[in-house]
């Protein structure tokens, strides 16, 4: 059984290795679903023979993602996962872009990837060229910053709330007690022994 999965993930990888062909920079298997990281430059052109390839068409778009690795180059992967209908295999597609770089928007290979690339663009601010409509989803329009970067303080910058002076809702600065902005990273269950048995902990 081990060795009959084992040859039908090989044979669905030579297959998605067939359709995408030279673009693909680095391949793997992940619980069975095959992950092929390509050029930004190339998106676009992939995710269009997989959706029109005859054999095995990718036809939806489950979803994009990204990510964010602020102490690599370049910094963001963004993810797509496609679904095959007729195969009823998963495909993930990975992009690494930097920041400013442009990402080729999908909307016009699939409608859904409109929702998703806004999402993207609201939190992590990788910007979709051509998409139809690239405004935020989340967040609200005067919104500073994009909330899922790892370096985006996590009490935000600005705080909205409503003047009763002015009548009307307000943008102001963060203004929290320090206190709750000093946090232990340190798990207690993790600090040294040393620590535990100088504070009089024997267990």
């Amino acid at each position: 059984m081990e060795n009959s999965l084992k040859d039908e993930i090989n044979e669905y990888s030579a297959i998605i290795k067939n359709i995408v062909g030279s673009d693909i920079i680095d391949s793997n298997e992940f619980y069975g679903d095959i992950q092929v990281t390509v050029q930004n430059s190339k998106i676009y052109e992939v995710l269009t023979k997989l959706h029109n390839n005859s054999l095995l068409p990718f036809d939806q778009l489950i979803d994009i993602t990204a990510i964010d690795y602020p102490d690599s180059i370049p910094r963001f992967e963004v993810v797509y996962i496609l679904l095959s209908s007729v195969s009823r295999k998963r495909l993930i597609v990975k992009i690494r872009v930097n920041e400013g770089d442009l990402v080729k928007s999908s909307t016009g290979i699939f409608k859904s990837a409109n929702w998703s690339e806004r999402e993207i663009w609201d939190m992590f601010g990788i910007f979709f060229s051509g998409h139809p409509d690239l405004r935020r989803l989340l967040t609200d329009y005067g919104f500073e910053g994009h909330p899922l970067r790892k370096d985006f303080p996590l009490t935000g910058r600005v705080q909205v709330k409503y003047d009763p002076e002015q009548s009307r809702v307000v943008y102001e600065p963060v203004n929290l007690i320090q206190e709750y902005r000093d946090f232990d990273f340190l798990s207690p269950w993790e600090r040294p022994e040393k620590e535990n048995i100088d504070n009089g902990d024997n267990s």
